[in-house]
């Protein structure tokens, strides 16, 4: 199991509906369940908040690129370090965290290790699916699996239990051509059908990988070609929420029972799609940058309504 705890025995969590408010932070995004339903508060709300935080909690972050230090932010590191010490802050600390890919820019070891390092002072157990910076190694991303890829299987996937929620960690980025879509292949998606099998149509499930599951733009690569075959397999379940990166910023949407939402990076943000000749760091003025890493608060109305999005600056 790609953590360092085992996690708790699946539980019984009646369904009562999600919380009423979600909130995105562009360095963080912390996960509440509520009846077993996920919803997102954000590390700013959280840290103001007089309350303690929902019984079980999560938190994501994605696209650190440790090693990043071109104009669009030359120190990726720096940023990664605010995230995890916004965390370290929380009044009520989350149950894990979930990195969606992209830890490191180039695969290098260096980049792993300070990527380690700052991320384990949240002292969290963490877990991990790949990013294709991640597997740019000469040995098909062995110094990713050797760091964050015991317990898995094939190129990094797993599931897990907690609270009676399934996630599920899934690997869309192996052989992936330069602009092309994500990938996950057949032996992947017939042991997710298998994963899945003897669950409940009323449990819980989410999903995280690093590029979207669903095709937000193809001419960029952001999608994922055989992501449809997901989608069914997880059809008859009440609730999923699919969590992404790759994009560096918020996109969601919501078809019937599937919430899709997309998280910005930690490290640089990357143009809205066809509005640049190609994706890529984006450079913001100088004391923008977290300005576009900012917050993004979105209401969750109970049912199959869509969501409503408000969008805060982090540094407003």
């Amino acid at each position: 199991m790609p953590d360092h705890e085992s996690p708790d025995e699946p539980g019984r969590t009646s369904r009562r509906g999600a919380l009423e408010c979600m909130i995105w932070a562009g360095t963080g995004l912390l996960w509440s369940l509520e009846g077993g339903l996920p919803s997102a508060v954000g590390l700013t709300r959280a840290l103001a908040a007089d309350k303690p935080a929902a019984p079980f909690t999560f938190l994501q972050i994605s696209d650190s690129h440790v090693g990043f230090n071109k104009p669009a932010n030359p120190d990726a590191l720096g940023t990664l370090r605010e995230a995890v010490a916004r965390i370290r802050q929380l009044p009520e600390k989350p149950a894990f965290i979930i990195h969606t890919g992209d830890i490191s820019h180039l695969s290098k070891d260096r980049e792993f290790d300070d990527a380690d390092q700052i991320l384990r002072e949240t002292g969290l157990p963490l877990f991990f699916v790949p990013g294709e910076h991640d597997l740019l190694d000469d040995e098909r991303g062995r110094s990713y699996l050797d760091r964050y890829g015991k317990g898995s299987r094939g190129a990094g996937w797993y599931s897990f239990d907690r609270q009676g929620v399934h996630f599920i960690g899934l690997v869309n980025v192996v052989d992936l051509k330069a602009g092309g879509l994500g990938n996950l292949g057949a032996d992947q998606l017939d042991w997710l059908e298998r994963d899945v099998a003897g669950l409940a149509s009323s449990t819980p499930v989410v999903v995280f990988a690093h590029i979207p599951l669903w095709t937000v733009y193809p001419e960029w690569g952001w999608g994922t070609q055989d992501g449809a075959r997901v989608l069914a397999t997880l059809k008859r379940f009440g609730s999923v929420t699919v969590l992404n990166g790759h994009i560096h910023q918020i996109i969601q949407k919501v078809e019937g029972n599937v919430a899709f939402h997309t998280a910005r990076s930690t490290a640089f943000p990357q143009p809205a799609p066809g509005t640049a000749p190609s994706p890529g760091p984006m450079k913001v003025p100088a004391g923008e940058l977290r300005g576009v890493l900012g917050i993004t608060s979105v209401s969750l109305v109970r049912g199959s309504e869509p969501l409503a999005i408000i969008d805060t600056p982090l540094a407003g």
